[in-house]
């Protein structure tokens, strides 16, 4: 559904993307995933027809966004970290204008108006001018303006920064629904359980390239985990560790479990001096930080 090939971008000195690649298939969240300056914002603004690249190619579903623009923008939607609303304009008023540049008409606008209104709970205050919203009704109003046309590719930049819990939800579960109906979907977050909530694939950023890209069960396949054992008094001479706050044991292990199980065979008496004992499998953070180290250090 979106293929992106080869997007190099320099903004001055700043090289923003060095041979950009990625592809998202129809039904997919993609989690775009890197460190402040990866170069993700810029890679979606040149999908969304908002900047141009120096090389490359994005396709949407099938159409060249270079060769025709005008048919490819139609296709993708993009939520920026920005709000971009009227801020003395309804909510009514800002989704009739949004969905309008988006080709909905008369009927289908207000049936398509109404849908995400209520699915991002947003129903009650559809009258009120925009400025007058809270925080999180206005990051819903954002989502609501992108959602509306059901874009058959979406792009979604940090739509929950600052969101309350409410709203989080809510964009959460009208994303992975809109996934469900079929479109393709690149979701940019620094929150990495909502990547776990959305059940989504993932793909690392680094200087302006991906450098890793596959399900969480594959990427995180041989990633330690960590074991956390704390004592009653201080910890056994044999194990104490200099790093660690006093009466706590903390190392990282391939297998978390087998290591605990281990560890507390061969304590001996000292088992009698454990009070408490916790494993962690790895995250997607334990992800993010060894593959950004590792291309670092290459």
């Amino acid at each position: 559904m979106l293929t992106v090939t080869g997007l190099r971008k320099r903004w001055g000195p700043v090289q923003a993307l060095d041979g950009f690649d990625l592809r998202i298939e129809p039904g997919e969240v993609c989690g775009l995933i890197g460190h402040n300056g990866a170069g993700k914002t810029t890679f979606a603004r040149i999908v969304a027809g908002l900047e141009h690249p120096d090389a490359g190619t994005v396709v949407a579903a099938g159409t060249n966004l270079t060769t025709a623009p005008r048919s490819a923008r139609r296709l993708i939607g993009l939520a920026p970290q920005e709000l971009a609303l009227y801020p003395t304009a309804t909510l009514r008023e800002n989704l009739r204008l949004y969905g309008g540049l988006a080709g909905l008409r008369r009927t289908e606008l207000r049936a398509e108006l109404a849908a995400a209104a209520e699915a991002l709970a947003l129903t009650d205050v559809l009258d009120r001018p925009i400025a007058t919203l809270s925080g999180g009704q206005q990051r819903r109003a954002q989502a609501a303006t992108v959602l509306l046309p059901r874009p058959r590719v979406l792009l979604l930049d940090e739509p929950t920064v600052g969101a309350d819990p409410t709203t989080r939800e809510a964009l959460l579960r009208l994303v992975r629904t809109r996934a469900d109906e079929g479109a393709a979907i690149c979701y940019t977050t620094h929150y990495l359980p909502e990547l776990e909530h959305l059940d989504a694939t993932l793909a690392v950023a680094a200087s302006g390239r991906v450098i890793a890209r596959g399900n969480r069960a594959d990427l995180l396949d041989g990633l330690p985990g960590e074991v956390t054992v704390t004592f009653t008094g201080a910890v056994p001479d044999h194990l104490a560790q200099p790093s660690t706050p006093p009466g706590e044991l903390r190392f990282s292990a391939a297998d978390p479990a087998q290591a605990l199980a281990r560890l507390l065979r061969d304590l001996g008496p000292d088992t009698a001096k454990v009070r408490t004992a916790a494993i962690r499998e790895p995250s997607l953070d334990d992800l993010y930080r060894s593959l950004a180290e590792t291309h670092d250090a290459a």
